[in-house]
């Protein structure tokens, strides 16, 4: 699709452009022509909205979908028209699928049903066979087939040395291992962070020091072994520091954060209410504050929806039967500019793709346009109706949103939330 975007706000730092009101015209998904006024002989689509800005497009680092084998929560094509409209050209898929995606043919199948559509689907490959933490899968194959990284999605692996061999192993082809972090001894029954709140509600508490431990762990492995290392979805003050000390000895380490964990505390379990039941829990506000400050920092190197659709039955139930897990694409950016500038925001959803070895498009003629429109000063409520996924679990709904994304255009497509 060829088109015209007129009076866009360029938010892209390394484009010559940033910060300025610009018309682009794109055609055959290229940008042609960025300009002031630009004319349209050709009578081109337009493209305008309100308050318009644009960036490239944003990438989430943790997204689960569920199809093949829990379509009933989501299917990948409903999936990914919902990351367009949400503003994201681009998801990693978490391998929780059921079979667990630990071979090339996991790989593949994912690659293949999601050919043709305007957000890309980059496949994360299970880093244990049937992601139980007994042997390795078939790590080097999946890369060939498109794997962009390896875990085992929210489950840490308690063999030391199986996750000191897999380090070791990608290096060979310059693999990425993530290794979701949270002690199940010490985590035990626990369905809260264990504080105030937990012990006032009477729900069986996770201590920090189940994620900080096994942090810690996995980075002396990662000193031991060198390789690159992704901890994803961090939630306490310590894990900072450890991730930040790690950092400072030159560890090829990097960490993200869910968006939920940014802005909202275990306060909101006051109504046993299933759908703040997530993990890593909903830590204290002193952690909240810590993690805000460690994304402003550049301690945190992205932001993630950690987007994990559940259907109804396994939502509707007591609160420590109920399965953890929020949808979040659609409330992701007007959360986070609840509690973030602009342009630390776009970083966050930007850079990592760097982290995952994804092409960027820097915002400059001659370059393929892959673009997010988005509007950051629009107020609004995240209600039923805001929900485009099949699964209606959000831990948002009757928050207030600061900014709302547009849509996208990327695969010389324009996909748009109206």
């Amino acid at each position: 699709m060829n088109l015209i975007i007129r009076q866009a706000k360029v938010i892209d730092p390394k484009s010559p452009y940033h910060n300025e009101i610009a018309d682009l015209k794109i055609e055959g998904g290229v940008i042609t022509k960025i300009g002031k006024k630009l004319q349209n002989p050709d009578k081109l689509k337009e493209v305008t909205f309100q308050g318009l800005h644009i960036s490239q497009g944003w990438f989430d680092s943790s997204v689960s979908l569920g199809e093949p084998g829990f379509e009933d929560r989501e299917t990948l094509s409903n999936g990914l028209n919902t990351a367009g409209k949400s503003g994201f050209t681009a998801i990693a898929l978490q391998p929780n699928a059921f079979p667990i995606p630990d071979s090339q043919s996991g790989i593949s199948f994912s690659k293949r049903k999601a050919e043709g559509f305007a957000t890309e689907l980059f496949p994360i490959g299970a880093l244990t066979k049937g992601s139980e933490g007994k042997d390795l899968a078939e790590l080097f194959d999946m890369k060939n087939s498109g794997a962009v990284a390896f875990g085992d999605y929210n489950k840490s692996l308690s063999n030391a040395n199986l996750l000191k061999i897999a380090l070791q192993y990608v290096q060979d082809f310059n693999g990425l291992v993530i290794a979701y972090s949270q002690d199940s001894d010490i985590k035990g029954a626990g369905v809260a962070n264990e504080g105030i709140a937990s012990t006032r509600l009477g729900l069986k508490g996770i201590p920090s020091l189940a994620e900080e431990l096994q942090v810690s762990r996995n980075l002396f492995i990662l000193e031991y072994t060198g390789g690159k290392l992704h901890i994803p979805t961090i939630s306490t003050a310590k894990s900072v520091q450890l991730i930040k000390e790690a950092k400072a000895k030159g560890l090829d380490v990097t960490c993200s954060v869910a968006i939920h964990n940014l802005v909202l505390t275990d306060e909101k379990l006051d109504g046993f209410d299933t759908r703040y039941k997530v993990t890593p829990p909903l830590r204290s506000e002193t952690d909240r504050k810590a993690l805000v400050k460690a994304v402003k920092d550049g301690i945190i190197d992205m932001i993630t929806s950690d987007h994990n659709p559940m259907d109804i039955e396994h939502k509707k139930m007591e609160f420590d039967m109920a399965k953890n897990g929020t949808i979040g694409l659609e409330s992701a950016f007007g959360a986070l500019l609840t509690v973030l500038p602009l342009e630390t925001v776009i970083e966050k959803l930007t850079q990592g793709k760097e982290i995952f070895s994804i092409d960027e498009s820097v915002i400059k003629e001659g370059n393929k346009a892959n673009l997010t429109l988005f509007n950051p000063e629009e107020k609004w409520t995240f209600g039923k109706e805001s929900i485009l996924s099949k699964s209606k679990n959000s831990a948002f709904l009757g928050e207030s949103m600061k900014g709302k994304a547009y849509g996208i255009y990327n695969n010389q497509q324009l996909v748009l939330n109206e």
